[in-house]
């Protein structure tokens, strides 16, 4: 039976990092805590849960991600956000995988709660992660500030487990969209440094054509309120993106 580290990044997460820690008590053999220097009481709370706490200069999510698997005890990795817990279900299935190691990475679906409520539509479910693998066949990708496990090999074996990582993503609208104002300046950001670029019509259109997509074919109407704040930040967020990458141009 191959041994698991679950390894984890925060900057100031006491609100959240708890409830992560006891969800993968069951499933670990190791749990490494890698932090960007919080102020909030998030390493007394990893201290007294058992992990280990490493504090690390952050550098863009992908970065601290990829840096953090190098911290981990053991080659086979689960990757959790400090944010999100493990169901029952998806704990049951991590615990048969560890007695059975078949594939090289294991999907999982994620479900998100938004302001204490879960959404099971506007392109947020089941939202397939790539959670739990072997580190040795792959690294972190993407851009920042979306990040995503990528397997090296194009032919990588995977399987998908049962359950779903619970994320609390947003406790107030006020926050996401505190969080949209932020993550589109990173993301224009690493577009710029990527040499992307982007017009009047994408600038423009790009946000209709999204909040039509989550809203109506994503079937978002179905979460009633929240399904409607969603699709609209959501909108507003891509409009946001390819705008302050047009600035970052004219600059």
């Amino acid at each position: 039976m191959p041994k698991l580290s679950v390894v984890i990044i925060t900057f100031n997460e006491e609100k959240n990092i708890g409830r992560c820690l006891d969800s993968v008590q069951d499933i670990a053999d190791d749990i490494v805590v890698v932090d960007s220097f919080s102020t909030d009481k998030t390493e007394e709370i990893c201290i007294a849960k058992g992990a280990r706490f490493i504090q690390h200069k952050f550098n863009g999510h992908i970065e601290q991600k990829n840096w953090a698997v190098t911290q981990a005890a053991f080659p086979h990795v689960l990757s959790i956000d400090a944010d999100e817990a493990l169901d029952a279900t998806l704990k049951k299935s991590i615990l048969e995988i560890k007695n059975n190691w078949l594939n090289d990475g294991y999907y999982m679906n994620r479900l998100t709660n938004y302001c204490g409520k879960w959404i099971y539509h506007c392109g947020w479910y089941p939202d397939r992660k790539l959670r739990l693998w072997d580190s040795g066949k792959g690294k972190w990708g993407g851009i920042n500030p979306h990040d995503k496990y990528e397997l090296t090999a194009g032919d990588g074996k995977t399987g998908r487990l049962n359950g779903n990582i619970l994320h609390y993503s947003y406790y107030s609208i006020e926050g996401h969209i505190q969080q949209t104002e932020k993550f589109s300046t990173i993301s224009a950001a690493a577009l710029f440094a990527s040499g992307k670029k982007t017009n009047w019509l994408q600038i423009n259109l790009s946000p209709i054509v999204k909040f039509i997509k989550s809203y109506f074919f994503q079937l978002g109407i179905l979460d009633g309120y929240y399904g409607f704040r969603i699709c609209k930040i959501s909108a507003h967020a891509v409009y946001l993106k390819y705008f302050k990458l047009n600035k970052l141009y004219k600059k």
